[in-house]
């Protein structure tokens, strides 16, 4: 079985990939683990102003920390993307900070309730699905998402141009029968993300979406309650092995630099081959 790419950070991997987004401005919510905390750390390697968001206060410092020792730059911020004020915040925060906003990546994603979120969802059959849950997987995915966009539109407008990347899931293209509420809120995200790439290309802003399988700590936490279930699916991914959390940032780095600038409204599968199945 195939081991992950090499991690990146040395001088010469820098040298050579630094022009990528180098300058620019992104922001990168749900930025403290996995998937999101790698996207921002991508981005700083390749010369941007990354400003990496996530509700724990420790996460962030350990993440703009980390960042800051290898020379890059980065702003950390607390935010709660299922309360439209604090995105509100968060941009103003940017803004002032930086002076614009380049790069968006909604990346965070709560579940359970709002009165007890949870990091990951649990099987729930859909004639079970509790309405708290599903508003709180609107609020702090497609209507969060929304939101996000809105308030970045007018700085990506005014600088004739931007790059946003959202997420989706496998789970809502396929359908699994066990999470309503998620696939319901992440199908909502990529038709979103269509509407926005139809209406904002003209201001030469592209929206595209990425739809990952990878190994993150909250997917480890999953498995280590199943016993057995992190073998059964990895065998049924056509690489025969799981994605780790810089296969996704690179994909979003391509996305957010100039050889993504004439892809729009498209979503990007970075799941080892997984939709290939019926």
């Amino acid at each position: 079985m195939g081991g992950p790419a090499s991690p990146a950070g040395d001088g010469a991997d820098r040298r050579r990939r630094i022009e990528e987004v180098d300058g620019k401005v992104a922001i990168v919510t749900g930025a403290g683990r996995g998937i999101g905390r790698a996207i921002a750390e991508e981005f700083a390697l390749e010369g941007a102003r990354v400003v990496v968001v996530s509700r724990t206060a420790s996460t962030v410092s350990e993440v703009v920390n980390g960042i800051h020792s290898r020379g890059g730059d980065a702003l950390g911020l607390t935010c709660d993307v299922g309360v439209a004020q604090n995105i509100r915040e968060l941009v103003d925060r940017t803004v002032a900070e930086y002076g614009g906003v380049d790069i968006l990546v909604n990346n965070a994603q709560s579940f359970g309730t709002r009165d007890q979120p949870r990091a990951s969802s649990e099987p729930t059959n859909l004639e079970d699905v509790d309405e708290a849950e599903w508003d709180w997987n609107f609020e702090t995915g497609v209507k969060a998402t929304l939101r996000a966009m809105q308030v970045v539109f007018p700085y990506m407008k005014a600088a004739g141009g931007g790059r946003i990347l959202n997420f989706g899931s496998r789970r809502g293209i396929m359908c699994n029968a066990e999470s309503a509420s998620y696939n319901s809120n992440k199908e909502a995200i990529r038709a979103l993300s269509r509407t926005a790439s139809n209406g904002w290309g003209q201001h030469g802003i592209t929206v595209n979406v990425l739809n990952p399988v990878i190994l993150t700590d909250a997917a480890e936490g999953v498995f280590a309650d199943h016993p057995g279930a992190r073998e059964a699916a990895e065998a049924q991914i056509p690489l025969r092995r799981w994605g780790v959390p810089r296969d996704c940032a690179r994909v979003a780095v391509f996305l957010a630099g100039p050889d993504g600038s004439y892809l729009t409204g498209m979503t990007f599968m970075v799941e080892g081959g997984l939709t290939t199945l019926p």
